[in-house]
Protein backbone atom coordinates (compact mmCIF):
# COMPACT_ATOMS: atom_id res chain seq x y z
CA UNK A 1 0.00 0.00 0.00
CA UNK A 2 1.55 3.23 -1.04
CA UNK A 3 1.68 6.20 1.43
CA UNK A 4 2.94 9.60 1.65
CA UNK A 5 2.27 11.26 4.95
CA UNK A 6 3.45 14.88 5.37
CA UNK A 7 3.99 16.36 8.61
CA UNK A 8 5.48 19.26 10.57
CA UNK A 9 3.05 22.24 9.45
CA UNK A 10 1.53 24.75 11.42
CA UNK A 11 0.74 28.60 12.69
CA UNK A 12 4.11 30.30 12.44
CA UNK A 13 4.76 34.45 12.29
CA UNK A 14 5.79 36.25 9.40
CA UNK A 15 10.32 35.66 8.88
CA UNK A 16 9.67 32.22 10.84
CA UNK A 17 10.80 28.84 9.39
CA UNK A 18 9.14 25.18 9.69
CA UNK A 19 10.68 22.10 8.09
CA UNK A 20 8.36 20.04 6.36
CA UNK A 21 8.56 16.06 6.10
CA UNK A 22 6.80 13.50 4.06
CA UNK A 23 7.25 9.62 5.15
CA UNK A 24 6.76 7.78 1.96
CA UNK A 25 6.20 3.58 1.74
CA UNK A 26 5.04 0.90 -1.12
CA UNK A 27 6.73 2.06 -3.37
CA UNK A 28 10.77 2.28 -4.33
CA UNK A 29 11.49 5.56 -3.24
CA UNK A 30 14.90 5.95 -5.03
CA UNK A 31 12.66 5.61 -8.15
CA UNK A 32 10.67 8.52 -8.21
CA UNK A 33 11.31 12.01 -8.17
CA UNK A 34 9.65 13.64 -5.01
CA UNK A 35 8.24 16.75 -5.06
CA UNK A 36 6.41 19.23 -2.72
CA UNK A 37 3.15 21.32 -4.11
CA UNK A 38 1.09 24.05 -2.50
CA UNK A 39 -2.67 25.10 -2.75
CA UNK A 40 -4.02 28.13 -1.62
CA UNK A 41 -7.37 29.11 -0.85
CA UNK A 42 -8.83 29.61 -4.25
CA UNK A 43 -5.92 29.20 -6.36
CA UNK A 44 -4.21 26.59 -7.79
CA UNK A 45 -2.06 23.84 -6.95
CA UNK A 46 1.27 24.98 -7.97
CA UNK A 47 4.65 23.43 -7.81
CA UNK A 48 6.90 24.47 -4.95
CA UNK A 49 10.67 22.38 -5.20
CA UNK A 50 11.46 18.96 -6.73
CA UNK A 51 14.15 16.36 -5.64
CA UNK A 52 14.90 14.11 -8.35
CA UNK A 53 16.41 10.88 -8.59
CA UNK A 54 20.51 10.92 -7.50
CA UNK A 55 22.40 13.07 -9.90
CA UNK A 56 19.28 15.73 -10.82
CA UNK A 57 19.13 18.80 -9.98
CA UNK A 58 16.51 20.64 -7.33
CA UNK A 59 14.44 22.90 -9.11
CA UNK A 60 12.26 25.97 -6.97
CA UNK A 61 9.50 27.99 -8.15
CA UNK A 62 10.25 31.41 -8.45
CA UNK A 63 8.94 32.88 -5.26
CA UNK A 64 10.51 30.48 -3.27
CA UNK A 65 13.95 30.43 -4.50
CA UNK A 66 16.75 31.38 -2.42
CA UNK A 67 14.14 30.48 0.91
CA UNK A 68 13.32 27.19 0.30
CA UNK A 69 15.16 24.21 0.02
CA UNK A 70 13.65 20.81 -0.81
CA UNK A 71 16.22 17.68 0.33
CA UNK A 72 15.63 13.68 0.27
CA UNK A 73 17.18 10.66 2.15
CA UNK A 74 16.80 7.76 -0.37
CA UNK A 75 17.71 5.19 3.32
CA UNK A 76 15.08 6.64 5.20
CA UNK A 77 12.38 6.92 2.30
CA UNK A 78 12.06 10.50 3.19
CA UNK A 79 11.72 14.20 1.75
CA UNK A 80 12.13 17.31 3.49
CA UNK A 81 11.17 21.07 2.78
CA UNK A 82 12.76 23.70 5.07
CA UNK A 83 11.44 26.88 4.32
CA UNK A 84 12.77 30.35 5.97
CA UNK A 85 11.84 33.87 6.12
CA UNK A 86 7.94 32.83 5.25
CA UNK A 87 5.88 35.12 4.09
CA UNK A 88 2.15 35.26 4.57
CA UNK A 89 1.80 34.40 0.91
CA UNK A 90 3.37 31.19 1.62
CA UNK A 91 0.20 30.26 3.37
CA UNK A 92 -1.34 27.10 1.89
CA UNK A 93 -2.19 23.17 1.68
CA UNK A 94 1.49 21.96 1.44
CA UNK A 95 1.17 18.21 -0.27
CA UNK A 96 4.26 16.06 -0.98
CA UNK A 97 4.09 14.27 -4.41
CA UNK A 98 5.90 11.41 -5.75
CA UNK A 99 6.01 10.50 -9.79
CA UNK A 100 7.46 8.27 -12.11
CA UNK A 101 7.00 8.07 -15.82
CA UNK A 102 2.90 7.90 -15.92
CA UNK A 103 2.85 6.69 -12.03
CA UNK A 104 1.68 9.41 -9.82
CA UNK A 105 1.45 9.44 -5.80
CA UNK A 106 0.05 12.25 -3.54
CA UNK A 107 0.34 12.88 0.29
CA UNK A 108 -3.03 14.25 2.25
CA UNK A 109 -1.36 17.47 2.47
CA UNK A 110 -0.47 19.59 5.68
CA UNK A 111 -1.90 23.25 6.53
CA UNK A 112 0.61 26.19 6.90
CA UNK A 113 -0.43 29.23 8.03
CA UNK A 114 1.99 32.12 8.39
CA UNK A 115 0.49 34.99 10.24
CA UNK A 116 0.74 37.28 13.10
Amino acid sequence: QVQLVESGGGLVQPGGSLRLSCAASGFTFSNYVMSWYRQAPGKERELVAAAPRAGGTTNYADSVRGRFTVSRDNTKNMVYLQMNSLKPEDTAVYYCYAVRSKTVYWGQGTQVTVSS
